[in-house]
């Protein structure tokens, strides 16, 4: 490996910062693994996991498409495949776009490309015929797991689409209106409307609905072998229904539960891993010039008090929503959006990649149809596969239940520099960057021979010395 010293005002090495074409037949072998065994806390410690919107993955929108891309999703450290909803979408106020449903088109051409939100579930316990069979399913998850990952499914128990059968079997387990009728789902802070009309918001107050809830999520654990749940607006769910249903999925096996929320007292009673939210917008605000690193040491002296050193929080710069809603990771983050990228593994908790990060897609994914990403590899695959490998085999990085220590390091620019020490076992990992658009000199409290860990270059480093960084410029160190 190519040997670099970084003398006073010097810094050579760029961090891809400053191959060929994945084509859409790709190989179907898979890396047989001895059988996969059930999800531990242990198995979270060096987690990646990877959010799969099957519908844009591949131009066939379907399972099998997908399925042939897992050992690529392998090389990237995946241990925990995110599935977006893979159940029948009601067609009854069905959305073609945030503002417009299919029944305000007269043509019934343009109306066949809306398919609808993932969200607006008309069945449970069955799978969406766009996508392919059971069997399609069943076969992703055999190789998921003989690839050494686990599948969690999302899950919506909030609301269900229009053409649900409960709507008409049984309306009490609906919310509804003065008139009677059954509504949308409200924000509970609120009382308002999300304008998610394409749903119907469930009644929890009626403990009827805790049973068939729970037995259709009993379904994928005991009949389909899957290994958790993502559990959508997870705090817009009474925490008394989860305590109910989550032990008794478990009595089947263990499971991994991620929550759609960032509530502390979700994490204290049956979820593993929430949404790191408010790490995920002060990344933004930094790339944006709306704050500094002085914000990201603010939040990160509040995270210790608020959360418990066992929870585990999910590190994001994009997924479904923010992609769609907010824009690419290159649309809020700009040139930054490499740093943060790193950022997202060597911090606390457990890193996302949602489908495209790493074949570099800038676009926003359309909501309501079929908009493929394009699978041509560029700079983000090499880095998140390297990345990927220092998370899944440095325990300085580890990030669940037993985590790395977190200590931040004083450098001679605190308010531009973020510069941080993880540390495990006798291994440390550093992360250091310059979170402007500047070009910044500045200097560090470490010295030695390090390994960057995304370019595979060495380092040595020399007490004292005052460095130079490009705008968003950014190191893994390794020892």
């Amino acid at each position: 490996m190519k040997k670099i010293v970084i003398t006073a005002l010097a810094l050579t090495m760029l961090l891809g910062c400053k191959e060929e074409k994945k084509t859409e037949a790709a190989t179907e072998t898979t890396t047989t693994t001895a059988t996969l065994p059930p999800v531990s806390d242990a198995a979270m410690e060096n987690a990646v996991i990877y959010e799969a919107n099957i519908r844009n993955y591949s131009k066939e929108g379907t399972f099998n498409a997908f399925t042939k891309d897992i050992p690529e999703l392998k090389k990237l450290g995946v241990k925990i495949l995110w599935v977006m909803p893979i159940y029948p979408i009601s067609m009854k106020k069905r959305k073609a776009t945030a503002d417009k449903s299919i029944e305000d088109i007269t043509d019934p051409n343009e109306k066949k490309k809306y398919l609808g939100s993932w969200y607006a579930i008309t069945d449970y316990t069955a799978v969406n015929p766009d996508l392919g069979t059971l069997a399609d399913f069943q076969k992703l998850v055999k190789t998921a797991h003989d690839n050494g990952m686990y599948v969690i499914l999302d899950w919506v128990a909030n609301h269900t689409g229009w053409d649900h059968k409960w709507i008409t079997e049984h309306p009490e387990y609906y919310q509804h209106n003065a008139k009677g009728e059954v509504t949308d789902p409200l924000n509970p802070e609120t009382g308002e409307p999300w304008g998610w009309t394409d749903v119907a918001h469930l009644e929890y107050t009626n403990k009827k609905v805790y049973e068939p809830m729970k037995d259709a999520m009993l379904y994928w654990v005991k009949d389909q072998n899957i290994d958790g749940f993502r559990c959508d607006v997870a705090d817009n769910v009474p925490a008394d229904f989860w305590n109910f249903a989550i032990p008794k999925l478990k009595e089947v096996k263990p499971l991994f539960m991620l929550m759609e929320s960032e509530k502390e007292y979700l994490l204290k009673g049956q979820f593993d891993m929430g949404y790191g939210f408010e790490a995920h917008h002060v990344m933004n605000d930094i790339a944006q010039g709306k704050k500094t690193v002085a914000d990201w040491d603010k939040l990160m002296v509040n995270l210790s008090k608020k959360y418990e050193k066992d929870d585990i929080m999910m590190n994001l710069t994009s997924s479904h929503d923010e992609n769609a809603w907010n824009g690419s990771e290159y649309e809020r983050m700009g040139d930054a959006a490499g740093a943060f990228a790193a950022l997202t593994y060597v911090m606390p908790g457990m890193p996302l990649i949602y489908t495209g990060q790493e074949y570099d897609n800038k676009r926003r994914l359309k909501f309501f149809e079929q908009d493929p990403i394009e699978r041509k590899k560029g700079k983000m695959f090499g880095i998140y596969e390297r990345l990927g490998a220092l998370k899944n085999n440095d325990e300085a990085l580890n990030g669940g239940k037993k985590p790395a220590s977190y200590t931040r390091l004083k450098t001679s620019n605190d308010k531009k520099i973020l510069a941080f020490e993880r540390k495990k076992g006798g291994k440390k990992v550093y992360y250091i960057a310059n979170l402007t658009n500047q070009i910044l000199q500045f200097k560090v409290p470490i010295a030695g021979s390090f390994t960057n860990a995304v370019t595979g270059e060495q380092v040595t480093l020399e007490k004292g010395q005052t460095i130079n960084a490009t705008p968003w410029q950014y190191w893994v160190l390794t020892q």
